[in-house]
């Protein structure tokens, strides 16, 4: 049975890695945090000391990626849309939530200075949001709102009736 791909992306902080693991539980998809995999499998070209964290290297993680997702039935989860190829995904979801939700978020996280700002500026300028509509086919990115339980619940709904959906019409 074939199975979508769904790309879940968004500034850090949004929800993408809550979303996806229970969309995972609901649909029987496969959940892979491109983040997560990064760590696990190294895939890292060096290091940037302003914002304290790794630099992927995208295309071992495209690399690594490839197999599972010529299979379909897989939620991909990171930050960044644009080098993934455009083929690999059926629908695209843009997670957005308000500057107060998402502050708090990311300091609790321990994001501070230009880190912190810079991802709160991501946000407002809808930088992800652009990247996605530039990097695939504009009828298939959707923006969701993420700022409270009951968006989540919303949000889980709908992607899990567009699953369903998408598998009937293609199978």
């Amino acid at each position: 049975m074939r199975r979508p791909n769904v790309l879940l992306t968004g500034t850090p902080g949004v929800g993408k890695t809550t979303l996806g693991k229970e969309l995972a539980s609901r649909t029987g998809l496969t959940y892979i945090n491109v983040g997560d995999m990064a760590k696990a499998g190294k895939l890292y070209e060096g290091f940037d000391e302003e914002y304290n964290c790794p630099i992927l290297d995208e295309d071992r993680v495209i690399d690594e990626l490839e197999d599972k997702m010529s299979e379909g039935g897989v939620i991909v989860d990171y930050h960044g849309c644009d080098f993934f190829p455009e083929r690999w995904f059926h629908i695209v979801f843009v997670l957005r939530t308000e500057n107060s939700f998402l502050y708090d978020r990311l300091e609790s996280r321990g994001y501070r200075g230009k880190k912190l700002q810079d991802n709160i500026q991501c946000e407002i300028f809808q930088t992800i949001y652009e990247e996605a509509v530039l990097s695939y086919r504009e009828e298939i990115v959707h923006q969701l709102p993420s700022n409270t339980p009951e968006d989540l619940e919303r949000n889980l709904d709908q992607i899990t009736q567009w699953v369903e959906q998408w598998t009937k019409d293609n199978n």
